[in-house]
């Protein structure tokens, strides 16, 4: 979005309230409010299906009569860019949302409603006005609005890890592939420097399989067993605990550490700054 501290260009309708207007800004007026109370008779009025596609044609030839005015505002600012740039809601406003196969769609007819209500202020006000407005509060809004749809969104993304079962997977996934890793367990511990000595020993093949067999057995018990479902559930549900507690407190927006303080545990991002301290030559470089 163009910086509002530069020069703004001359707004080619004033609005109808500083009274230095010309007819056609009346017309337009009239129009933006028309299509104002189309839509919301369709939205909150329920009227029949006969009366809707009235309403449509109506507001299809609003519609239309706003999209030439805003091609020739476009064209009188000499097809700029910048133009489009900060006009841009009101091409959304020129949808005739109004017929009868979107009704269904309340959400979008209301914030459609909603932009056709920032292009009634504009001419009633001055062009641009909503786009400064917007501009102006986009800010406070994000900050706003963030925060709680970062702690809902991780809330149900911890909800769908929940409906998992990691160790049983897991298990499953080794019995699959069980033959593949017990070659390369072996290959490995016959050119280990230390343990590939062993091999001069007699039976030692049999010895290595044996010891490989006996600890994917027992790790497949561990993992198929009901209390390392209960540990993998609450360890996640740990996480999710304090991760959502560091949500509600900011720390994710703060580099300062004396904040993480606040929690019951040490964050990973306090323990990565402290490696990072007693290892400055692996610490990653600092940026921008």
């Amino acid at each position: 979005m163009p910086n509002l501290s530069e020069a703004v260009e001359p707004e080619l309708n004033s609005g109808v309230l500083p009274g230095n207007v010309r007819a056609d800004d009346w017309v337009m007026f009239a129009l933006s409010v028309l299509s104002v109370g189309l839509l919301g008779y369709v939205l909150f009025g329920q009227p029949d299906r006969g009366t809707v596609w009235w309403i449509f044609a109506a507001d299809s030839a609003v519609c239309a009569v706003f999209l030439g005015d805003f091609l020739w505002r476009w064209r009188k600012r000499g097809w700029a860019r910048g133009f489009l740039a900060r006009n841009w809601y009101e091409l959304f406003a020129m949808i005739p949302v109004t017929n009868p196969a979107l009704i269904g769609h309340r959400f979008v007819l209301a914030v459609l409603l909603l932009v056709r209500v920032g292009r009634a202020i504009d001419r009633t006000v001055g062009e641009q006005f909503t786009y400064r407005l917007v501009d102006k509060l986009s800010d406070p809004i994000v900050r706003a609005v963030k925060k709680p749809v970062t702690i809902a969104v991780l809330d149900e993304v911890v909800k769908v890890l929940e409906t998992g079962n990691y160790p049983e997977n897991l298990a499953r996934s080794l019995t699959a592939h069980r033959a593949e890793l017990r070659a390369i367990i072996t290959e490995k511990l016959s050119e280990d420097p230390q343990l590939g000595k062993l091999r001069r020993l007699p039976f030692h093949g049999e010895v290595v399989r044996a010891v490989v067999d006996t600890s994917f057995r027992v790790l497949l018990e561990v993992l198929l067993d009901p209390r390392v479902d209960e540990f993998f559930s609450s360890v996640v549900r740990e996480n999710r605990e304090q991760i959502r507690r560091a949500v509600q407190l900011g720390l994710h927006e703060t580099e300062d550490e004396a904040y993480d303080g606040l929690l019951r545990v040490r964050t990973q991002r306090t323990a990565a700054h402290e490696f990072d301290r007693h290892h400055p030559e692996e610490a990653p470089e600092p940026k921008g």
